[in-house]
């Protein structure tokens, strides 16, 4: 196989032994594509289903896609995947980041890196694209904030470097800790605590003499960049998010940028603004200080530079104040000023004492379900109706509310949002363009064509149904895949074609067109779309093999059955269109257990599996081209 696209080599690294040895690309690329296909098959040949995420034999691997280095594609996101404590059960999972740190790795001569065993003391790992790789001292920097672990290995290794590191959180193996990487990039789904076992402190990446990939078809693909510009321009509207702050950036190799932004703080330190993680302490400082006050965004800074998920600390926090508000907990019993939250000091001492596991924070250090377990009382009442999932994670894009999201959350290892978003992003459009938004679009009608096209039916779109929404499913995650493999940014791709040049582009054509201009591989929309079944398939046996027990594994949170959704932050009042064009709501909905389970049974259809048990079949496996992984399934029973 040649090397277009890719780098070639993937680094393995064992801290045990100090070994450094090196895998080729091209045994896994034909099969697996890039990113989370090759992660997935690393991880599967590492490991054993006795793998524990705290386990020297567990291993990271960071990994970019065939699409990474090639600017103007919004394909510049790499991944890190292992196996998380976060979970209950412990499974593998990943985390998918931006900035510029997974560019530079394709950059430095390496497509990825595997990190297996574990240091007997603190170390980070030293790679540029002058070949050097080292493995050297962290003592200097173990203890240190993630900021400040960037500042002190750019001043040691230059600016040009770039530094991915974890806070103390991850240090002291708290199971929803962080990782963050060059431009705030964060790392989640609590791989930063698998780097804290393993005693590894940072990896720096340094590439001044760039050896940028190379295209089969450079031209093609200068043609590609500028049709993906003008029809990302022409078919998407963006909305406002109010809590943003700072100035607009982008992640190297973007087609146009997002909402995305940036600002100084605390000496001058650049920090991001974006998305979720601005939620995650300002309604309570907002309540506490009123309109105007800046700790909401202190709560986000403090979450990057000590290393926690944000998306675990939102719910968690809302819980710790149901819990004071009812009595169940108090400043005394926690050494938490539960009193003033909403406060700065409330917001430090929670991040202190959970990073360092001192005192209640080691409690809460393993996430909002087990401690409601821990502290009991009722506590765990407070948790139900603002968490995702058996992760711990908040709650968006109810699948009371979007049906397909319920089958989502079963099958997906954590709060798989980029999945998520695939109903949610076109519906918000949608809403927009109810509410009379300046600019908006999306209609009626062209959500009825992306329901077609992307989702597998116009039954898909009809939100009062649970008819179409389990082949809906397996379309949203086998192109999903393609996505997190290729790594494609999630707030760009698809890109619907509504205002097209070209209306015959569907679900794929774009990518597949831009897979074979890099690789020089002639792959079309329908086996660029297999190859995404493939790795899903893949990620299903992994987690066969972990014991995630196929359809008894196959759950969601018992509130969605039992309690009424309230509406979600972009439709309050949950309208949605229905048959012929009518609106109705879907507040108060609750999913049906039975029509959930005949959802299940027909997703285990579509997907070729046993529909009784949940289990991939050795035909499916073999027509995908897994037949190695249904001989190690088979061995274990676990096939059918």
């Amino acid at each position: 196989m040649n090397t277009f696209g890719y780098a070639g080599e993937i680094l393995k690294i064992d801290l045990s032994k100090q070994i450094i040895t090196r895998l080729e690309t091209a045994d896994y690329a034909s099969r697996f594509l890039g990113g989370r296909g090759i992660a997935a098959k690393i991880y599967w040949d590492e490991t054993t289903p006795e793998t524990r995420a705290f386990d020297p034999t567990n291993c990271l691997v960071f990994i970019t896609g065939p699409v990474a280095g090639f600017t103007r594609f919004s394909g510049c996101r790499w991944q890190i995947c292992g196996k998380s404590p976060e979970m209950e059960p412990e499974t593998f999972s990943y985390a998918n980041l931006g900035g510029s740190w997974g560019a530079w790795l394709k950059y430095a001569g390496y497509d990825g890196l595997v990190v297996t065993g574990r240091s007997p003391g603190p170390v980070y790992i030293y790679l540029d694209s002058e070949g050097r790789i080292e493995i050297l001292s962290a003592d200097h920097i173990w203890g240190k904030t993630t900021i400040e672990t960037q500042e002190i290995l750019q001043n040691e290794h230059g600016k040009e470097a770039r530094v991915l590191s974890i806070g103390p959180a991850a240090e002291n193996m708290v199971t929803f800790a962080t990782i963050l990487a060059a431009e705030n990039a964060s790392g989640s789904s609590g791989l930063g605590s698998v780097m804290g076992f393993k005693k590894l402190k940072a990896i720096v990446v340094k590439a001044e003499n760039k050896k940028r990939p190379v295209a089969a078809a450079p031209e093609r693909l200068q043609s590609l960049a500028k049709q993906v510009y003008e029809i990302n321009k022409r078919n998407w509207e963006e909305g406002h998010q109010k809590t943003l702050t700072g100035r607009l950036t982008a992640c190297h190799g973007c087609v146009s940028g997002c909402s995305r932004r940036t600002y100084e703080a605390e000496n001058d330190h650049r920090f991001k603004s974006f998305c979720q993680a601005t939620l995650v302490y300002l309604k309570p400082a907002l309540k506490y200080y009123g309109a105007g006050t800046d700790v909401g965004h202190l709560g986000e800074r403090l979450c990057d530079k000590f290393g926690l998920d944000t998306v675990v600390m939102e719910p968690l926090i809302i819980w710790l104040e149901r819990c004071y508000a009812a009595g169940i907990l108090s400043d005394q019993d926690t050494g938490l000023p539960l009193s003033r939250i909403g406060s700065i000091e409330f917001i430090e001492t929670l991040v202190r004492k959970i990073s360092f596991r001192e005192g209640f924070g080691d409690i809460l250090a393993q996430g909002v379900l087990k401690a409601a377990k821990v502290v009991g009382k009722g506590s765990e009442k407070f948790i139900y109706d603002i968490i995702a999932n058996r992760a711990g994670e908040t709650l968006e894009y109810d699948p009371r509310l979007m049906l397909t999201n319920a089958l989502l959350y079963a099958t997906e290892p954590r709060r798989p949002i980029q999945l998520l978003h695939a109903i949610a992003f076109p519906l918000r459009r949608w809403v927009w363009w109810q509410q009379g938004v300046e600019g908006a679009f999306l209609s009626t009608d062209i959500l009825n064509n992306i329901a077609e096209t992307y989702w597998g039916s116009s039954e898909a779109g009809l939100f009062s149904t649970y008819a179409g929404k389990a082949r809906a499913a397996k379309k949203i995650q086998d192109y999903g895949y393609v996505k997190d493999s290729l790594i494609l940014c999630d707030l760009i791709w698809p890109i619907y074609q509504v205002h097209s040049e070209d209306p015959k582009l569907g679900v794929g054509a774009l990518e597949s067109q831009i897979v074979s201009a890099i690789t020089g591989r002639n792959i079309d929309e329908s086996e660029l779309l297999k190859i995404g079944e493939r790795i899903f398939n893949l990620q299903r046996a992994i987690m066969i093999r972990q014991n995630w027990g196929g359809r008894r594994g196959d759950t969601i949170l018992d509130y969605f059955f039992e309690e009424p959704t309230q509406g979600v932050y972009f439709d309050p009042e949950c309208i949605v269109p229905d048959r012929d064009g009518q609106v109705v709501s879907m507040k108060k909905n609750i999913i049906n257990r039975v029509e959930f389970e005949k959802m299940k049974d027909e997703y285990y259809s579509v997907r070729g599996w046993d529909v009784a048990s949940g289990l991939p079949t050795k035909n499916k496996l073999e027509e995908l081209d897994l037949a190695d992984i249904a001989i190690q399934l088979e061995k274990g029973n676990l096939l059918k």
